[in-house]
């Protein structure tokens, strides 16, 4: 086990971190998106779920950091109120693709972890929140409260690996840098 796992976590996720986006999504996540109480910022997913967390080791990171490290950092704008159905209000990254490009390569790099476990193909978003904690009331309220107060753009330059339970206490066991040069490896 990899130091900083916490010993109660059961989960881990690969996730880009967006705290740019705190300011203007980070209230409504907390009413809106049970995670974010239990100690997940803001982000887009990469791939979840993600090796059991007593599993995580050197090794899990190290190949991790392999997985991403041929993508170049970017800037993601996110500038677009989307959902999914009537369920889910999500804010669409812009450009989509090196998220994209994320997700294939740490799927890749672990085969026995596909993203979403394999239930629905995944698409880039920054999860506001769904209907499974709130009312679709709710939801429309937060995503008119959103679209003015869009863009925002953010950095990405690594993702991150964390370790947590459904029940709580999430956070950072360890980081992965994108290439130093802006826009490797993606694809435009």
């Amino acid at each position: 086990m990899l130091v900083g796992v916490p010993p109660q976590a059961t989960h881990t996720a690969v996730l880009v971190l967006v705290p740019e986006a705190e300011p203007v999504v980070g209230a409504l996540r907390d009413r809106l998106d049970p995670s974010a109480p239990q100690g997940v910022p803001a982000h887009v997913t990469v791939l979840f779920p993600f090796v059991p967390a007593q599993a995580v080791d050197a090794a899990t990171v190290d190949r991790l950091r392999r997985a991403v490290a041929g993508v170049g950092r970017f800037d993601a704008t996110f500038d677009a109120v989307r959902w999914f159905g009537e369920d889910y209000v999500w804010l669409a990254p812009s450009p989509a693709a090196p998220f994209a490009e994320l997700t294939e390569r740490v799927h890749r790099a672990f085969p026995d972890h596909p993203p979403y476990e394999g239930e629905h193909e995944p698409v880039p978003h920054l999860t506001v929140g769904y209907r499974r904690h709130s009312s679709l009331e709710a939801l429309q309220r937060a995503a008119d409260d959103l679209a003015p107060r869009l863009p925002i753009t953010a950095g990405i330059d690594r993702v991150h690996l964390l370790a947590g339970s459904f029940e709580g206490d999430w956070r950072v066991v360890a980081e992965a840098p994108l290439d130093r040069r802006p826009g490797t490896g993606h694809r435009r």
